[in-house]
């Protein structure tokens, strides 16, 4: 079969949209950003995409100007007559605003679901969504990938004596014991409560992790504070070693401070957010040839049901 596809990049995931490209064997395809002096910018394809599959990759973490630049690319390849427009969207921002958790919140996933299907794409791609109904907010297909694919040959590579998974709060269950179960080990769980945002008031520990190898796993670490306070409480308890990995390290506020600060012996995350900063506790895994392998069979209309390994 032809290979009709192009990818392209918006500014804020060029750095992975270059490794993609390389693992899927082409060159990445011309864009540049106009920018105006008031901040204004406006993207444009330097090649034609007429009849041809094109991938976007852009993740949408802060600023919001990353979210609107993916729109607008969307929309000109929309209008140069792309055959197809894959959103390759590593990290989905506003996945935490998925419910009304309060009165008159927004739901910001829907409405950027809403705003990315309006602006033209066929399909998106993207990996550990906060919360799996994100899926359904889309009139679209959607290839929900999960870093899970990588951090279980991790987990083996390090041999463990004694591991055991573990959760660093109620809403992560699922995502540990599905990683449990894979791996046949048991689990631990923390149940954390908040007064206010990005600020856990207490927390406990549920399980017995004295002499264990601790490995918790989360989707996104912000400001880390729970990540953190989780493995102060695993050591507390006797464990003989605490490890985190996570997909998508936001990593903001004093999360780097507080993660050279814990007991946490190191921090395995992906490379779908860039790191802001070095720190000899974080070690990253790259996603590119998962999403490239992706790529190429969305490309030739093949199954990429053997990525679901573990799904939490």
């Amino acid at each position: 079969m032809e290979d009709n596809s192009r990818i392209f990049y918006g500014q804020a995931s060029k750095y992975l949209a270059e490794k993609i490209a390389t693992a899927y064997g082409k060159p990445l395809g011309n864009v540049v950003f106009n920018r105006f002096s008031d901040g204004e910018f406006q993207p444009s394809f330097e090649e034609s995409i007429r009849g041809k599959d094109v991938f976007i990759v852009q993740s949408t973490f802060a600023p919001s100007d990353n979210l609107m630049e993916l729109l607008m690319l969307v929309d000109a390849a929309k209008r140069a007559s792309a055959k197809r427009i894959v959103a390759v969207v590593p990290y989905f921002g506003f996945a935490r605003q998925d419910r009304k958790d309060k009165p008159r919140v927004a739901i910001g996933s829907k409405l950027v679901a809403n705003l990315l299907t309006a602006a033209g794409i066929s399909r998106l791609v993207t990996m550990d969504l906060h919360a799996d109904q994100i899926q359904g907010f889309f009139e679209v297909p959607v290839d929900h990938l999960f870093a899970s694919t990588l951090f279980t040959n991790y987990i083996k590579e390090l041999n463990l004596p004694n591991p055991i998974m573990a959760a660093p709060d109620t809403g992560g269950t699922k995502r540990a014991n599905a990683y449990a179960k894979h791996l046949d080990l048991d689990m631990a769980i923390c149940y954390k409560h908040r007064k206010v945002a990005n600020q856990v008031a207490e927390m406990i520990l549920i399980g017995d992790v004295k002499g264990k190898d601790v490995i918790l796993v989360d989707d996104i670490i912000d400001t880390a504070g729970t990540i953190t306070k989780a493995a102060d409480i695993m050591m507390e308890r006797g464990a003989s070693s605490v490890r985190a990995l996570c997909t998508h390290a936001v990593l903001s506020g004093p999360a780097y401070e507080r993660i050279e600060k814990s007991s946490l012996t190191e921090l395995v995350v992906t490379d779908t957010i860039p790191l802001k900063q070095q720190s000899n506790k974080i070690k990253v895994i790259e996603v590119a040839h998962l999403f490239a392998d992706v790529i190429k069979r969305i490309q030739n209309y093949e199954s990429i049901s053997s990525h679901f390994i573990i799904q939490g």
